[in-house]
């Protein structure tokens, strides 16, 4: 299959993360964290079984596993709870665009053009328009932006650093994900308070785990591992624009017009930055 069609199958489960998440807020963060990331990794459990030396990697590689699950996810749910959920969600999808703009930084053989930097600017002004709402810097910001911010870094550098560290097979995304979700799970049994669970919490639980907590990491690694990261880069810049309009869809919230211009401009500083060679 073409590296882009795995991309494309992440990115489509993708759009569901943001309004799976924002249903999922009265569950503490760690915990929903752990739950999630434990049940997308049980799609690589029968490969391990089978040949458990597909989880034999060094520890660099899986302590680079583990900063992008646990630490992505981890934030991006915080950033859901403590800033507008439309909002949060758009600066959280930079992470399209610092792919395209740290990748000369990261990858060797790659260099940095005047269309990276005006990408940057575009990609910041549309981040900018979309905390603001349209209304400048007068109102008070929530600082829940902040963890969006890091999540978007944090998700672009692993995708990046992937390409950095020995190759591995695609069945350590599950080892990634089970262990960053034990680690959630102890971060909630220290610092969260207990939680009981509802049914429907348990079946949006499956649904996070099994899609873009679960099989969206496997495509991603596929397509990373076979494809132009330049050009994938720029596929993920339909994420913003589906999550947006789903997230906004299921919230009620209308389509604003500050909301509307902030997905355009995040999406052309992709299109700008991919269009430099």
């Amino acid at each position: 299959m073409h590296p882009n069609l795995y991309a494309l199958g992440a990115i489509a489960m993708w759009a569901s993360l943001a309004t799976l998440g924002v249903s999922l807020t009265h569950v503490p963060p760690f915990l929903l964290t752990g739950i999630a990331l434990i049940i997308g990794s049980v799609p690589a459990w029968p490969f391990v079984l089978r040949d458990p030396r597909q989880w034999r990697i060094p520890l660099r590689t899986l302590a680079l596993g583990v900063y992008g699950l646990f630490a992505y996810h981890f934030l991006l749910f915080i950033a859901l709870r403590h800033a507008p959920a439309v909002e949060a969600n758009l600066v959280n999808y930079l992470w399209p665009l610092f792919i395209v703009v740290l990748a000369p930084v990261v990858l060797p053989g790659v260099r940095l053009r005047w269309a990276h930097i005006a990408a940057a600017l575009l990609g910041f002004a549309g981040a900018a328009l979309a905390i603001t709402s349209g209304r400048g810097l007068s109102g008070t910001l929530a600082w829940g932006y902040l963890p969006a911010l890091g999540a978007a870094f944090i998700w672009a550098t692993y995708s990046l650093g992937t390409k950095r560290v020995a190759a591995f097979p695609t069945t350590a995304i599950g080892l990634f994900g089970l262990v960053s979700g034990l680690l959630s799970l102890l971060c909630h049994v220290l610092l969260e308070p207990a939680a009981t669970l509802q049914g429907r919490d348990w079946l949006l639980l499956a649904l996070l785990g099994l899609g873009p907590l679960g099989a969206a990491f496997f495509l991603w690694d596929k397509a990373l591992k076979l494809g132009d990261a330049r050009q994938i880069g720029i596929l993920s810049y339909a994420t913003p624009l589906a999550s947006t309009a789903l997230l906004v869809l299921t919230s009620g919230r209308p389509f604003s017009l500050s909301i509307v211009m902030a997905t355009l401009l995040i999406m052309a500083a992709a299109v700008l930055g991919m269009r430099a060679r």
